[in-house]
């Protein structure tokens, strides 16, 4: 397995992998001055070639982007300590960290992060490159658009539907649908800021 990106979310993908007794090849990064990361070799300017590959980059929009440069097949990591239905899905690319859970029905996109401790609960919809904090709960059928960030420790209720590239801040506590593209915050949570994250 190849990462791209070298810094502290690859630190945590790594541990992933060597908890499932993978083979970490080595990881890309575009910054020359980074030569090795845990040990592991760091590569840099390759795009082709790195397969299969993980975008260990905790930025979703910079995630999608190195997604759509590279030329790979996407693997998917997911710590042994978590706890994953065999009856959810996981997109190709998407990372399950350290204690999290995700739970019958669930279906999550590609290129996800489910934090470390986060739950994922029964028929939930998670977009493409959406990024669970740790300690975060979406509770059963909470639908999450693509590229959304939902904080640390934040509770999302049953039911509640979260735009596209969104930001939920941490702690928060939604009862309500929130748009596309607003900084939401607050128990309850209410949208702050309309157009953000575009």
């Amino acid at each position: 397995m190849f990462l791209y990106g070298a810094s502290g979310h690859a630190k945590v993908i790594v541990d992933i992998l060597e908890s499932c007794g993978m083979t970490v090849e080595g990881l890309v990064d575009d910054n020359p001055e980074i030569d090795s990361l845990l040990g592991y070799p760091v590569f840099h300017g390759l795009t082709e070639d790195i397969s299969p590959l993980i975008v260990s980059i905790g930025n979703n929009r910079i995630r999608k982007m190195i997604v759509e440069r590279v030329k790979a097949d996407f693997g998917k990591a997911v710590h042994r300590s978590a706890i994953v239905s065999p009856r959810c899905t996981l997109g190709e690319g998407t990372v399950v960290m350290q204690g999290a859970v995700v739970q019958s029905g669930a279906e999550i996109g590609k290129h996800c992060i489910v934090n470390t401790g986060a739950s994922v609960d029964h028929e939930c919809r998670i977009g493409d490159y959406v990024h669970i904090s740790p300690h975060a709960t979406l509770c059963g059928n909470v639908t999450v658009g693509e590229g959304t960030w939902i904080g640390a420790g934040t509770t999302v209720i049953p039911g509640v539907k979260i735009g596209k590239w969104s930001v939920i801040g941490a702690g928060s506590v939604v009862i309500k649908d929130i748009p596309d593209g607003v900084l939401a915050v607050g128990s309850p949570c209410r949208v702050i800021k309309y157009e953000y994250n575009r």
